[in-house]
């Protein structure tokens, strides 16, 4: 597995995505991606599971300092000393004493962003949080903490995946050295049995959600987080890396429609 990274974050290509992961299942879930190989998890105060994770690093004999570990703070709490709240809870919870990533989940419409970046570069400054970064951020509000505010963001987390185009986030997180997260990166399930990605496949022995994920994870500065509870999900999303895509293969990615957004809440920015 190899790493992507930007000044200031480096993380594996490839993580586990924990999103309505709950109690057991979630802890067994990362003990075995821990065991397997996985060095990157991501959690949010929003999912409910950070206790869960937390056991699961007690229970492993990975060392904390090789795990790249993941948190957001919800877009309820992006007041600054409710964000602070939130990420002392958070590492509580997660039973560590600083995040690799600190990421604001969603933007607010209520938020006063200035004031938000502050408290959150002052996490970062203390130490306490490794890198910052944004998620659900499109270009536009980019633009704003990063050209306006001058926050030193290192990472956006969106929904990427084949049927997505996220051209102009990936435009501007490369212009300005961030690492681009890809959540949902197989389309919520929907990519397993699609019909041009079980063609690509087929011809490379290998199943559509690897080619989904080898074409995420061939772009630059592109790491994806695939939910996967089972220790069968985990290992096959293990072998994306033995998966080569070709000019034809990418012709045929290209040409499907880049309409399809599965996570888009009430709350949600206007997208660009």
């Amino acid at each position: 597995m190899h790493d992507v990274s930007v000044p200031g974050l480096t993380l594996p290509a490839l993580g586990l995505g924990t999103w309505r992961m709950r109690d057991d299942e979630c802890r067994r879930a990362v003990e075995g991606a821990l065991e397997r190989g996985y060095r990157a998890i991501d959690t949010a105060e929003m999912y409910g599971n950070e206790a869960a994770i937390g056991a699961a690093l007690r229970a492993s004999t990975v060392p904390r300092e090789d795990i790249r570990l993941t948190s957001k703070v919800w877009h309820e709490h992006l007041a600054p000393e409710a964000l602070r709240r939130a990420f002392e809870a958070s590492l509580t919870a997660l039973g560590t004493d600083y995040l690799d990533l600190y990421l604001i989940h969603w933007p607010s419409h209520r938020m006063d962003l200035p004031r938000t970046l502050e408290a959150l570069t002052r996490l970062k400054e203390e130490g306490r949080a490794r890198a910052i970064g944004v998620a659900n951020f499109p270009v536009a509000l980019m633009r704003q903490a990063i050209e306006e505010v001058r926050a030193p963001l290192t990472c956006n987390q969106v929904e990427y995946h084949v049927l997505l185009d996220q051209s102009k986030v990936l435009a501007y997180a490369r212009a300005h050295g961030l690492i681009v997260t890809a959540y949902c990166p197989l389309a919520q399930g929907r990519l397993a049995e699609h019909p041009a990605l079980s063609a690509i496949a087929a011809k490379h022995g290998a199943t559509a959600a690897q080619v989904a994920l080898k074409w995420l994870l061939d772009q630059e500065g592109v790491v994806a987080i695939p939910k996967a509870a089972r220790a069968e999900s985990q290992q096959a999303n293990l072998g994306t890396f033995n998966v080569t895509l070709d000019d034809a293969d990418r012709a045929a990615i290209a040409a499907l429609p880049k309409t399809q957004r599965c996570v888009s809440p009430a709350f949600a920015p206007k997208w660009d």
